[in-house]
């Protein structure tokens, strides 16, 4: 008698760092289904309706969903509690694990049809600066990280690719490629050996305050009680 192979963790992958929010549905370390969505100027939500059509588009529903990966930023205030809020309440209440990556990995991992190599993952930190983040990217699509992540200014992402012979990647770059949920599908194994996040106290990285919280400081001359 055969043993019964039970069937493959079904993943859920979100990220909205920039003006795009993004999804995918990853069975067997595999895209079965993916989305992207507008994020920026719309009068409604759509990355919770793309979860839900990607997820029918790979034959589940919510409930089935056993692992549940958001990506953190930096990026766009707003975008990103939208995407971790999401997150955040599958894994609660699936009571299933949540686990977080840096969304400049996904600038990465996530595109398509580059090619191995040096890459610098560049995405818009406002007021003429850079979040910024290298990385090596091997054949399988997975990521070895060279540095750690940082503000900078655009001059100076530019220097710092020059140095290290890596190729600028980003919404903004000539080779133009926003993070992407896909990416989570090559660095899985890695993002689940880091181990899980808090759904109590986890928050995306912003990178910077809301805009509206640094008026308000301004104003009132202090900070803002948590």
């Amino acid at each position: 008698m055969s043993a019964v192979t039970a069937p493959p963790a079904v993943t859920l992958a979100l990220d909205a760092a920039t003006y795009e929010g993004s999804v995918a549905v990853i069975r067997g370390g595999r895209v079965v289904a993916e989305r992207t969505v507008v994020m920026r100027g719309e009068t409604e939500e759509r990355l919770m309706p793309a979860v839900l059509a990607a997820l029918a588009e790979a034959g589940h529903s919510v409930r089935d969903v056993e692992h549940v990966v958001c990506g953190e930023g930096p990026g766009r205030f707003t975008s990103l509690r939208i995407a971790g809020a999401i997150a955040k309440g599958i894994a609660f209440g699936n009571a299933i694990p949540l686990y977080a990556v840096s969304s400049l990995a996904l600038v990465v991992a996530g595109a398509l049809d580059i090619r191995p190599g040096a890459y610098l993952a560049v995405l818009d930190a406002m007021r003429g600066e850079r979040f910024v983040a290298p990385f090596t990217r091997a054949a399988d699509g997975s990521l070895t990280v060279l540095g750690l992540a940082a503000r900078v200014t655009h001059e100076a992402a530019v220097e710092a690719a020059l140095r290290d012979g890596a190729i600028m990647i980003g919404p903004l770059e000539p080779h133009t490629a926003m993070p992407h949920a896909r990416g989570v599908a090559p660095l899985l194994d890695s993002i689940v050996r880091s181990g899980a996040v808090s759904v109590d106290a986890w928050e995306p990285v912003y990178g910077r305050l809301a805009e509206a919280q640094v008026k308000w400081e301004a104003a009132h001359g202090r900070s803002l009680p948590a």
